[in-house]
């Protein structure tokens, strides 16, 4: 299909916006250089990931699909290398500090490639990562208006034609052997979501389509269908049945990984001493505001000033329970946390504690395609599509879950959870963050956006909104709020544990429920989370870690004279580099 011309255009411009120096930073050859480079990084990015270009909001690609064949593979390592050959001849040295910054995370990204491929080899075991990709291929080119919807489903039509190629490769690539039973029991699972998209979202607007256009589309439909109808065959009776492999990937690849992923000053041992040290801080404060929520109640266990272990389970355990009793109703989650959006918004709106974005905000129910790692997740508008909506998509309560599994979920997600979750994944957490992160002029930086700046960010967020008072310092909200920092903690501590230290799946539950007190389906699926991901489970404690270590520094240089407010705008003007280069730019200190 070839490129509008508007779509060259405006692409054009958004490179040319990516090299322009930073304000007032002095420019050198190396800079021109360096900026040359990240611009080339950018603008043939989409030639070997063209569905995550359209994500970004490069929609140069949207009729191709990524080639991950071994041909395919080869020619993006290739790439890899020669960009970092390349950016090995720049004096980084001569930089300014805002190319400083974004030639480290370049070189940081391109060498996670190179490892990823040559080492880790996730194409040869996860088939989760092609279900992922299937279903995201025609869902970013739908769940947004970037362009108008003829052209899209054009798009569409383009790749579900290349839909039986990806899942060719995908069945040439994996070894059964290496593949894990829970990825391989997961894609099976997430597979039909393909199907569910074309009848959701393509279906219904084929008529938006010019006549002669329709039949193509239709045609390339029952070409996806029949795909998927193989693929799932294929996982079903020769995946499944024959996954063998290890879901620990062991010490080595992880802190292999943990590096890559973090771009951290913290090592994997400096991070489990500091979660278990937080585990017993974050224990004491919640056994404080559970005594705050008793108080009163003739029916309250003991509660002395110096509890032991015991009491102070009891205590806490007594008032969740509090908490636990007031939750939606099965089918009225997602509706639920439409009101908690208003209610946060209108609190950070009051309060004034950092700068609103003014992208808009939806609610939506998660695609089934990506239903089974998480309970909610934020989905912002790439670099590329400014302006787009944000999506906070929240999984319903899976059909087949018993009422026992029901009412443990919604014990774990009440309403005053479920608040917490809006205030993680929204406001004034993910839409927030990422909505000042976009407006950074490098697209290169938004583009390597750093786990832990993200969801450290969003685990700040929820302190800094129970510093501020929301819900009008109510204890239990102060109570499940810190239970949600303990669970960030846990996180942390059973990522490594598990792979690395070989954490059974009864040691996972038991620290979860019983020192987290997370309820048991959410604790299931955490370790169902932890088998499928490695290393992404510690960005949200390491990076929080790392933001409040910022912030601490920030209240002691300023003292008196400390704005919150000019603090949050200053750190989200940055984009979302890793925490340690805001912290060098906030402060100016030298760019490591």
């Amino acid at each position: 299909m070839p490129t509008p011309l508007r779509k060259v255009a405006w692409f054009t411009a958004a490179l040319m916006a990516l090299a322009l120096p930073a304000a007032n930073a002095a420019r050198s050859e190396a800079d021109a250089k360096f900026e040359a480079l990240g611009a080339r990084y950018v603008g043939e990015f989409g030639r070997f990931s063209p569905v995550w270009a359209t994500a970004l909001g490069d929609h140069r690609y949207d009729a191709d699909l990524d080639d991950v064949g071994a041909a395919g593979r080869a020619a993006a390592l290739e790439w890899n290398k020669a960009l970092l050959d390349d950016l090995g001849g720049i004096d980084r040295a001569s930089l300014n500090r805002e190319n400083q910054v974004d030639a480290a995370v370049l070189e940081n990204q391109l060498r996670y490639s190179i490892w990823t491929e040559e080492k880790y080899r996730d194409w040869s075991w996860d088939p989760v990562a092609y279900t992922q990709l299937a279903g995201q291929s025609l869902y970013g080119l739908l769940a947004r208006d970037y362009a108008p919807l003829p052209e899209r489903l054009r798009a569409v039509t383009a790749r579900l034609e290349k839909l039986p190629r990806l899942f060719e490769q995908e069945r040439a690539n994996l070894v059964p052997a290496r593949v894990p039973a829970i990825h391989a029991e997961t894609a099976v699972k997430q597979n039909p979501g393909v199907l569910s998209l074309l009848d959701e979202l393509v279906v219904p607007d084929i008529g938006k389509l010019p006549e002669a256009e329709q039949a193509r589309l239709k045609a390339a439909i029952e070409t996806a269908r029949a795909a998927v109808g193989v693929q799932q065959k294929w996982l079903e009776t020769e995946l499944l049945p024959n996954a063998k492999g290890d879901f620990r990937i062991g010490k080595d690849l992880y802190d292999e990984k943990l590096a890559f992923a973090l771009m951290s000053p913290l090592s994997r041992q400096q991070i489990r001493e500091r979660a278990e040290a937080a585990v017993v801080d974050t224990r004491s404060q919640m056994y404080d505001a559970a005594r705050r929520a008793l108080a009163g109640r003739s029916d309250a266990p003991a509660m002395p000033d110096n509890p032991g272990p015991a009491e102070q389970q009891a205590v806490i355990v007594a008032a969740l329970a509090l908490a636990n009793a007031q939750h939606p109703s099965r089918d009225g989650v997602v509706d639920f946390a439409r009101k908690t959006l208003v209610e946060a918004t209108d609190f950070v709106r009051e309060r004034n504690f950092v700068s609103m974005p003014k992208e808009p905000l939806e609610i939506i129910v998660m695609p089934e395609f990506q239903r089974g790692v998480a309970v909610a997740y934020c989905d912002s508008p790439g670099p590329l599509d400014k302006g787009q909506r944000t999506f906070y998509a929240v999984s319903p309560i899976p059909t087949d879950w018993t009422q026992a599994q029901v009412d443990s979920f919604l014990r774990e997600y009440n309403d005053r959870s479920i608040a917490n979750l809006t205030i993680h994944e929204a406001m004034p957490g993910h839409y927030l963050q990422i909505a000042h992160s976009n407006q950074y002029p490098s697209v290169l930086r938004a583009m390597l956006g750093s786990g832990p700046f993200i969801e450290g960010w969003a685990v700040y967020a929820e302190r800094v909104m129970r510093e501020q008072g929301f819900h009008g310092g109510d204890p239990l909200m102060q109570l499940v709020q810190l239970k949600w920092y303990l669970r960030a903690v846990t996180n942390a501590i059973i990522d490594s544990a598990i792979h690395v230290d070989g954490m059974t799946r009864d040691e996972a539950m038991k620290l979860m429920t019983e020192t987290g007190f997370q309820e048991e389906r959410e604790a299931a699926g955490k370790w169902v989370r932890t088998e499928l991901t490695s290393a992404q489970l510690s960005t949200y404690f390491v990076g929080y870690q790392e933001h409040a270590d910022m912030r601490a520094e920030a209240e002691r240089r300023a003292g008196d004279r400390f704005d919150l407010k000019a603090y949050h705008d200053t750190v989200l003007s940055f984009g979302s580099p890793p925490v340690r280069f805001v912290r060098e730019l906030t402060f100016d200190e030298p760019i490591r």
